[in-house]
């Protein structure tokens, strides 16, 4: 591992990190919310720290290799978070302590989601801009580390994509060709913001609102500038409708996108074994959760069906809007959507959760037993998208889940030490550990409540759940500091 490069890598990110508190303060000046100043502060410290670790080693002129990335990829939002959460700190609005500007930041930038805010209705313009900001660079992140760096690291599974994605990468080093990748993906993903705002726009959302909730849909966020979420605009059906479209959209794995973008088809979405999976497992649910609440008379038939599909792509695709108080309804769908977020859609995509492809692959790895129970001696191969799966990946992706389970036991214990009871423990390691971001028990209505202790294995959750769990792990290993 060299330092000098490591360095030099943070230093850039935090430098550039930096101007993206100059929009908040044009925005806290246009509004005269009286923010300015924090923000001003705020954007002098990251801009030194980001100089001072850059300038001693700007010439340095080396790649990063396979070590130096996990060590990049490990610190890359708890350092970013830890210096967006400045403003919320220096700023008299919301009040916020340091734990809970950390967590509300760190939750920004893994698009996570969860707040430990209440009253958003009436924080400055300036706070609720930047909260949102902060989800749409987390879901860039997102996509640039899942698509160009995990397959690299061949991180439980995701080497599965290392031919895949639209920009390859060597075993080696992380390349030149990132840096293509990652340029494609951003106009993409640009292009999907812009069309979502300006739906949002048109429906009839105030242009401020439009350009927030743009951010946090297509990052798959699930920020909002309202206490009622989504539920603000619960009954206008187009903005509905167009929030579903979105999360859906962004939660597709965006190397698909840029085949369509690239060579201008879409009949290779359909072709797609993750793809074909997450969707039918989507409408079955959404099908389902829909006919028990028309069902139970909860709502009426077209409102069952609206908030019924809405939740389901929501928590789903680990979005995290709410158009209803989900968690009092019948007492087993909030458990059955809390289920759907923890699988998550489709990898490669602005989501959480363990992904559409690993689930995939663990029941067809189940469906191979039982049909070795009864042949024993038959060669059953796994394949997606008609290619053969290697054992090593079909174990990484085994491995990981053992890994999952576990670590969401652990911290759901510790949580519960803290003080907190079953549920609430239970559905937010759930929710941040697949950086979901609603949960049930206490934190239904937002963390704001959870004791200090437990937000900071909270914040571990969220961290662990965005760097796949094992690209954090691997740095306790002792094997990993041997040269």
């Amino acid at each position: 591992m060299r330092i000098a490069v490591i360095a030099r890598i943070f230093g850039i990110l935090l430098t550039v990190f930096s101007l993206t508190l100059l929009p908040p303060i044009g925005v806290s000046l246009w509004y005269d919310d009286g923010t300015h100043s924090a923000f001003s502060a705020a954007f002098v410290i990251t801009l030194v720290t980001g100089l001072f670790m850059w300038l001693p080693v700007h010439d340095l002129r080396q790649d990063l290799r396979t070590r130096d990335g996990f060590v990049v990829t490990s610190l890359f939002w708890l350092v970013l978070g830890s210096f967006g959460s400045l403003p919320l700190i220096i700023s008299p609005q919301p009040d916020l302590s340091i734990t809970d500007s950390i967590f509300e930041s760190i939750s920004g930038l893994t698009t996570t989601g969860a707040t430990v805010i209440t009253g958003l209705d009436s924080l400055p313009p300036a706070i609720l801009y930047y909260r949102q900001q902060l989800q749409w660079f987390g879901g860039i992140g997102v996509i640039v580390i899942a698509l160009a760096i995990l397959p690299m690291l061949g991180i439980g599974g995701m080497q599965l994509y290392k031919a895949e994605t639209p920009g390859p990468v060597k075993d080696t080093k992380l390349t030149p060709r990132i840096a293509e990748t990652a340029r494609a993906l951003f106009v993409i993903y640009i292009i999907l913001t812009v069309l979502c705002g300006v739906g949002y726009w048109w429906a009839g959302m105030t242009v401020f609102d439009a350009v927030g909730h743009a951010f946090s849909t297509v990052a798959n966020g699930g920020f909002s500038t309202h206490d009622a979420s989504m539920g603000f605009y619960a009954n206008n059906h187009a903005i509905m409708t167009i929030c579903i479209v979105f999360m859906f959209t962004a939660a597709i794995n965006f190397g698909l996108h840029f085949f369509a973008f690239r060579n201008r088809t879409l009949s290779h979405y359909w072709k797609d074994s993750e793809f074909r999976f997450w969707v039918t497992l989507t409408i079955v649910a959404a099908v389902l959760i829909s006919l028990y609440l028309w069902s139970q008379g909860i709502f009426g038939a077209g409102s069952s069906f609206l908030h019924g599909v809405f939740q389901v792509v929501s928590i789903g695709t680990t979005a995290g809007f709410a158009s209803e108080n989900f968690s009092a309804w019948p007492a087993f769908l909030p458990y059955v959507l809390l289920m759907l977020g923890i699988l998550g859609a489709c990898a490669g995509s602005t989501c959480g959760g363990i992904k559409a492809v690993r689930g995939m692959l663990i029941m067809k790895s189940g469906m191979r037993e039982l049909n070795r129970l009864v042949h024993a001696n038959a060669v059953v191969p796994i394949k997606v998208n008609g290619k053969i799966v290697p054992e090593r990946v079909t174990d990484a992706v085994w491995g990981f889940f053992a890994v999952y389970i576990l670590s969401f036991f652990v911290l759901t214990i510790i949580v519960m030490a803290t003080g907190e009871n079953f549920v609430t423990s239970f559905s937010t390691v759930a929710s941040c550990l697949s950086n979901i971001g609603p949960a049930l028990g206490d934190a239904a209505a937002h963390y704001g409540s959870v004791n200090e202790f437990a937000k900071w294995f909270l914040i571990l959750a969220m961290l662990m759940g965005r760097l796949e769990i094992f690209t954090l792990l691997v740095l306790l290993t002792p094997a990993f500091w041997r040269h």
